[in-house]
């Protein structure tokens, strides 16, 4: 099984589980894609993106079932990066962790498979 990651604040995924679907953090409907890493990228996206947030999840997901919606497309230095190109189901989520400040001050996922 293949995962891809979402580090996401808690209340806008608690929101979306209540309304039964995630359109996207605010950055996602702005690049009009929801931003996702693999277990590789997620703390390289934790670390510049998130620091000194608390409050994040970590959600995992199984990229067969995100369907023909998830691209890699090209990233920071030509990385390809996985994008989702629909709202989430947050159904679909096969794991969901908080995720504590580590001692330099940014979410720490820890090891991913």
């Amino acid at each position: 099984m293949s995962r891809v990651y979402k580090i996401v604040e808690a209340s806008v995924w608690e929101a979306a589980v209540r309304g039964g679907s995630f359109p996207g953090a605010e950055v996602d409907l702005r690049d009009g894609y929801i931003h996702l890493s693999s277990a590789t990228q997620a703390a390289q996206t934790a670390r510049p993106h998130f620091a000194g947030r608390d409050g994040m999840l970590l959600i995992a997901l199984e990229t067969q079932a995100l369907g023909d919606a998830l691209r890699w497309e090209p990233s920071r230095g030509g990385e390809l990066f996985p994008h989702l190109y629909e709202a989430l189901d947050p159904a679909l989520a096969i794991e969901t962790r908080v995720l504590a400040l580590n001692a330099d001050g940014w979410p720490d996922p820890g090891p991913l498979a």
